[in-house]
């Protein structure tokens, strides 16, 4: 194998690598932001946990985060939560935020 075949197949392991990983810290915020959300409409436990998976079974309806921010504003509305679709993108950026740092992928 030459030196170039070596570094192409170098180059498509790293960027499986930060594949998976983009897709672990997606995953890894939505459920963050799920549990959030679920904590402000007063659910703990196991009914917190089945919330933030609805939570990221929802974001697999379009492209993009509209779908999960439009989820969690239409449940707070639903219960009487007082936080509109800016206060959860921003929450929502918070959760991206440690995921990464949860997942090591701030480095």
């Amino acid at each position: 194998m030459s030196g170039f075949d070596e570094r192409e197949k170098g180059f498509e392991r790293k960027f499986q690598q930060d594949q998976e990983l983009a897709f672990k810290v997606k995953a890894r915020r939505n459920k963050l932001l799920g549990l959030w959300a679920a904590e402000r409409l007063g659910l703990a436990g196991d009914a917190a946990e089945r919330y933030a998976r609805e939570v990221l079974q929802s974001d697999l309806e379009r492209p993009g985060s509209h779908d999960i921010v439009a989820k969690v504003c239409a449940d707070f509305a639903k219960h009487g939560v007082g936080h509109d679709e800016t206060r959860v993108r921003a929450e929502l950026e918070r959760c991206a935020a440690e995921a990464k740092k949860q997942l090591g992928a701030g480095k």
